[in-house]
């Protein structure tokens, strides 16, 4: 259930943006969507505005305007320039502010949740396109699958365990997480929310490619991130994936040879 805090912050924060004629709409996306929320939450905020662009000092004064702001930075780091990633205090709330031209808004990963608009103009655009939240290339991870193993395997041979469990949240994290919610008819979010989203026997699969910081633990990790893989493939997978048999088999020799 959504705290009602949040909803507090999201309405004296439309209420800031009204009195702007620069800002025509405020949407909330995220899990403020399909009604997952909890006191954990993020708040997911889109602030659509009249203007190309915003420079970064106004977005920070409104962001500082909304409440007190202990910390903010922008998202270059997960390729989102226009996102603005803010701490705030009293209470203690994650909020993510993303700037978006009114425009811009017809190309979306996911149709919000219009919270305040000027004259309806989010709701009408919206309505004329849709959302698409991008899938993964399942070619293009079993281009490359193998190959990650492959390094893996040499990680663990040459006793870098630190990096090896590093790795492994890296597949968990691009390949099996994603695959897993696609085979449970759920968008492909990395590892988010897992522990809620996937059945017991998919959990148990996701639990067992996870690795202590030794030899054995992390050989077995492996073997399990691999033999999860071969079941979400032939899960979600159509008849037109090329599966690279010649690098699964020398990786997979490798794999034994090291384990020995």
């Amino acid at each position: 259930m959504r705290p009602v805090y949040f909803q507090e912050f999201v309405n004296s924060f439309s209420d800031i943006l009204s009195f702007n004629e620069e800002f025509v709409a405020l949407a909330a996306g995220g899990s403020w969507i399909d009604g997952r929320m909890d006191r954990y939450s993020d708040i997911d905020l889109v602030i659509v505005h009249k203007s190309e662009t915003l420079p970064l000092p106004q977005k920070k004064a409104l962001a500082e305007s909304a409440g007190e702001l202990l910390a903010c930075f922008t998202g270059e780091h997960v390729g989102e320039p226009r996102l603005l990633i803010c701490l705030f205090n009293n209470p203690l709330l994650h909020v993510d502010l993303k700037f978006v031209h009114l425009g811009d808004m017809a190309m979306r990963v996911e149709d919000p949740v219009v919270i305040w608009e000027r004259n309806k103009v989010l709701t009408t655009l919206l309505s004329k396109s849709d959302a698409e939240f991008p899938y993964p290339d399942l070619q293009w991870i079993e281009d490359r699958f193998w190959i990650w193993i492959h390094y893996a395997a040499t990680k663990i041979g040459r006793g870098e365990f630190f990096e090896t469990t590093t790795f492994l949240s890296f597949i968990q994290q691009t390949v099996l997480g994603p695959l897993a919610l696609i085979k449970n008819k759920e968008l492909p979010k990395g590892v988010r929310k897992l522990e809620t989203l996937l059945p017991e026997h998919d959990l148990q699969f996701m639990s067992s490619t996870m690795a202590d910081h030794n030899r054995e633990s992390c050989l077995t990790a492996l073997y399990n991130a691999v033999h999860y893989y071969r079941i979400l493939r032939e899960s979600v997978s159509s008849s037109s994936l090329e599966c690279n048999k010649p690098a699964e088999k020398a990786v997979m020799d490798y794999l034994s040879e090291i384990s020995v």
